[in-house]
C-alpha cells in the first residue's frame, strides 16, 4: 500500500524515431511505444505524452467458497471481487503463511491443504493434512500448522517449511476449532460431538486438560494477552469464557435478538480487537454479528449482516471487519469505529472462510 508507483511514458506513434523498450496503446487507442522517464525528459521532439502510474498492490481479502470450490480475491480499495481461483473440493479454512507470500486452503473433501502463491494466484503445492481438514492454526512463528481432522478424531501437526507431518494427536469426536495461545505453549481443539475444548501441551503434544462447554463448539479464540479463551457453541447458543490456566469456564455469554427464536441464534466465528477491548461474534442464521465488551462480557449491539454469517477477519488497521455470509453469497464490510455495515460484496457460493493480506 505504501509503495511508490513506477512511471511509464506512452508516446503516440508517428513521433520522431527513438529507441523504445516496448509497445502498447496510447490513451486514444493508437499504437504506442514505451520509453524510460530519462529518455522522455531529454527528448525535445515528442508529440502527445501521457504519464501512466502503475498502481501499488491493494489490500486484498481471500474468501473460500465451499460450494463453488473456489477462492474469491477481493480488492478492498475498490470493494469488489476481482478474480476467482479454482481450488479443491469444499474449501473451508484459509490463512496466510507467516511471510505473507502464500495462502493456505483446507480442501476438505480432497483431504489436503493447498498452497497458493499470492503473487501469481496459482496453486504451487500441497500439505499432507490428514483426512477432512476443516480449520487450522499456525504456531511456532508460522513453522507449525495444527489441523483439525474431522473424520479421524485427530489433530495433524505439519512442519510448514518441509511440508511434512511431524505428529498426530488424538482428540474428541469431530474436531473443529483450532487455536494457539499467544505464548505458543498451548494448542486448543474443540470437538463438536464431545462438546469439549481440549488443551494440548505444545512440547509433549499431549492433551493435558478438557473443558466441557455447551453443545457443538465451533471456534476457539484466545485474547491477545492470553488471559482468556472464548469458545462458541453453535447449538448451545453461547460463548464460554475459559480461564486457560485453571481450565474452568468462568463466564458464559448469552444472546437475545428481538424477533428471533433462540434456536436461530448460533454463535460461530469470534474475533477480538488488538487491545482486547471488544469482541465480535458471528451468530450464524441470526444474520447478525454481536458486538461485546470483552472485559465485562456484555453484549452492546447487534449488527445486521448477510444471511448465515460464519467467519470474520479484520483488516490490518482494524478499520474494517469482514464477515462471510454463506446463504447470501457475499461478504459484509463493517466499519469498526462506527459499528455500521458499509458494504456488501458478492463472492462465490457458500462463502466460509476469509483472510486479509498484510498491508
Amino acid at each position: 500500500m505504501n509503495a511508490v508507483p513506477s512511471l511509464r511514458v506512452m508516446v503516440r506513434a508517428g513521433t520522431p524515431s527513438t529507441p523504445f523498450a516496448g509497445r502498447g496503446k496510447g490513451v486514444d487507442g493508437a499504437p504506442a511505444r514505451t520509453m524510460t522517464l530519462k529518455r522522455w525528459c531529454t527528448s525535445a521532439t515528442l508529440g502527445l505524452v501521457v504519464a501512466l502510474p502503475i498502481p501499488a498492490h491493494a489490500l486484498t481479502a481471500y474468501v473460500t467458497n465451499e460450494r463453488d470450490n473456489t477462492v474469491s480475491v477481493v480488492d478492498l480499495d475498490e470493494m469488489k471481487t476481482v478474480k476467482t481461483i479454482d481450488v479443491g473440493q469444499r474449501p473451508r479454512g484459509i490463512t496466510l503463511t507467516a511471510d505473507g507470500k502464500s495462502i493456505l486452503v483446507c480442501a476438505s473433501d480432497d483431504d489436503t491443504i493447498q498452497v497458493i502463491d499470492r503473487a501469481t494466484l496459482q496453486i504451487t503445492g500441497e500439505l499432507p493434512s490428514g483426512a477432512d481438514p476443516e480449520t487450522f492454526a499456525l504456531g511456532e512463528g508460522g513453522n507449525r500448522l495444527f489441523v483439525s481432522n474431522e473424520n479421524d478424531q485427530m489433530v495433524t501437526v505439519i512442519d510448514v517449511p518441509s511440508r511434512k507431518v511431524v505428529a498426530k494427536i488424538p482428540t474428541g469426536v469431530e474436531p473443529e476449532g483450532m487455536a494457539v495461545s499467544p505464548d505458543g505453549k498451548t494448542i486448543v481443539n474443540t470437538s463438536e460431538t464431545t462438546n469439549m475444548a481440549h488443551f494440548i501441551d505444545y512440547e509433549t503434544r499431549k492433551v493435558v486438560a478438557t473443558v466441557l462447554v455447551d453443545p457443538r463448539p465451533r471456534i476457539a479464540q484466545f485474547k491477545h494477552d492470553g488471559s482468556e479463551l472464548w469458545v462458541s457453541s453453535e447449538l448451545g447458543g453461547t460463548v464460554s469464557v475459559i480461564d486457560p490456566v485453571a481450565h474452568v469456564v468462568k463466564n458464559k455469554i448469552h444472546f437475545e435478538v428481538q424477533g428471533l427464536r433462540d434456536k436461530a441464534i448460533q454463535p460461530v466465528g469470534i474475533r477480538f480487537t488488538k487491545d482486547d477491548s471488544m469482541a465480535f461474534v458471528a451468530l450464524g442464521p441470526a444474520n447478525r454479528v454481536a458486538v461485546i465488551d470483552a472485559k465485562t462480557g456484555t453484549v452492546e449491539k447487534y449488527l445486521l449482516v448477510g444471511q448465515r454469517v460464519w467467519q470474520m477477519a479484520f483488516t490490518p488497521d482494524e478499520k474494517y471487519l469482514l464477515t462471510t455470509n454463506g446463504l447470501s453469497n457475499d461478504i459484509s464490510v463493517i466499519d469498526v469505529a462506527a459499528l455500521k455495515v458499509v458494504k456488501s460484496i458478492q463472492v462465490g457460493r457458500l462463502p466460509w472462510g476469509v483472510v486479509v493480506s498484510p498491508q
